[in-house]
């Protein structure tokens, strides 16, 4: 019985704090815009930090044009 009311009591937390049952954007519609454009902006900066830390971001070596690899005078 405990564990069920221990579990129970995490899984409100859990959803409280998801934005289930407490909204987390604004009422107000200017402010909710400005909140939803910060978060997708953490979403876009999280996605070039996955690309910089596995190295996808870098240019690729084969490339389908023919590079000349001299010195041009």
């Amino acid at each position: 019985m405990r564990r069920l009311a221990l579990l129970t009591a995490v899984g409100v937390l859990a959803g409280l704090n998801a934005g289930c049952l407490v909204n987390i954007y604004s009422a107000d519609p200017v402010r909710r815009t400005r909140q939803r454009l910060v978060q997708s902006e953490d979403l876009r900066v999280i996605e070039d930090e996955w690309e910089r830390i596995w190295f996808t971001d870098q240019p690729s070596h084969l490339t389908p044009n023919i590079v000349h690899g001299g010195v041009v005078p």
